[in-house]
């Protein structure tokens, strides 16, 4: 039994005023009708309808129960009204998460720039460097670096590729003198970041003389890069650095470019997504607003580099 349609229907003969006008508003018949309210009074043991050959009259159960069922369905149309809305008009709250350094340096300027085009949408923003079980409801969007992304159901778009690059503080180089090739770290203080993207000790080098791979064992080890140029400008030795981390320590001097000419640990940035056939339309104009402004921003640090001669 369709509980559901049955209360409609009982209301729509009710505000007919008969099983036949009722069937022809809900282009219906006669017979689907009365079967419609006699089911529900056998499902409620009560009779909801006094019926004779010329009216219809409700009982005192039947009135309280067509008050009922007009609260019910009118909540279930607000409801599917308002579901249908969230398909059309970004509104309520958007769960993102984020890898902290990306979501510090270019999700939460990318939230404000939102906000202010779709300003009924709240903004929860998750900071971790574990990847969240997007399937469980927890989060509605993701934004994370990977060099790939393994095989999923998870709805991506690749948002920009960046990379990371080696630094140290001046007062470090002063001190212990700059290293002319990769092989010269294995005779530096190195510092080590740990992510989910790359292994901890593999610092695998791109530059002139093509790919470079080498173990590093550092005295320090943070997870946070900004934890890590915190390090390196105390002058602790030399470590890696996402470009989007290192680019304000670049620009006022309290970090220097260590073998210039070499990158480390290539990374895409990815918007992720549980793929569903409908998506409301916060997640849908976000991921769009983040298509259309990352790339932008990752090519400007990438260009800052280059005009701060540190590449």
């Amino acid at each position: 039994m369709d509980t559901l349609q049955n209360m409609r229907a009982f209301g729509r003969v009710v505000e007919a005023g008969s099983f036949t006008a009722a069937a022809v508003s809900m282009n219906s018949t006669t017979g689907a009708m009365s079967r419609a309210v006699t089911e529900l009074e056998e499902h409620l043991r009560t009779r909801l309808l006094n019926r004779t050959t010329r009216r219809l009259a409700l009982t005192p159960a039947g009135e309280r129960y067509l008050m009922r069922c007009q609260q019910i369905l009118a909540d279930i149309d607000l409801a599917e009204e308002e579901a249908s809305d969230a398909h059309e008009r970004p509104s309520g709250t958007l769960r993102m998460f984020s890898f902290a350094s990306i979501g510090q340096h270019y999700v939460l300027p990318a939230i404000g720039k939102y906000r202010a085009l779709y300003p009924d949408v709240k903004v929860e923003l998750t900071l971790s460097q574990r990847t969240p079980d997007l399937f469980e409801g927890s989060s509605d969007v993701a934004v994370v670096g990977a060099s790939a992304l393994p095989d999923s159901e998870l709805v991506s778009h690749l948002l920009g590729t960046t990379f990371s690059i080696l630094c140290a503080a001046p007062d470090y180089v002063r001190r212990h003198g700059w290293p002319q090739r990769p092989a010269d770290l294995l005779e530096h203080e190195c510092l080590t970041l740990q992510t989910p993207a790359f292994p901890v000790h593999d610092w695998t080098m791109e530059g002139p003389e093509g790919t470079v791979s080498m173990q590093i064992s550092g005295p320090v080890q943070v997870n946070i890069a900004e934890s890590l140029a915190v390090a390196i400008r105390e002058g602790m030795g030399i470590g890696t650095l996402p470009l989007y981390s290192a680019i304000g320590g670049l620009r006022d001097g309290t970090l220097v470019r260590v073998l210039p000419h070499h990158t480390l640990q290539q990374m895409n940035v990815y918007a992720l997504y549980p793929s569903r056939k409908f998506i409301d339309a916060k997640t849908r104009t976000w991921v769009e607003f983040l298509r259309q402004y990352l790339p932008g921003v990752i090519a400007h640090d990438k260009t800052l580099l280059v005009e701060l001669g540190a590449s």
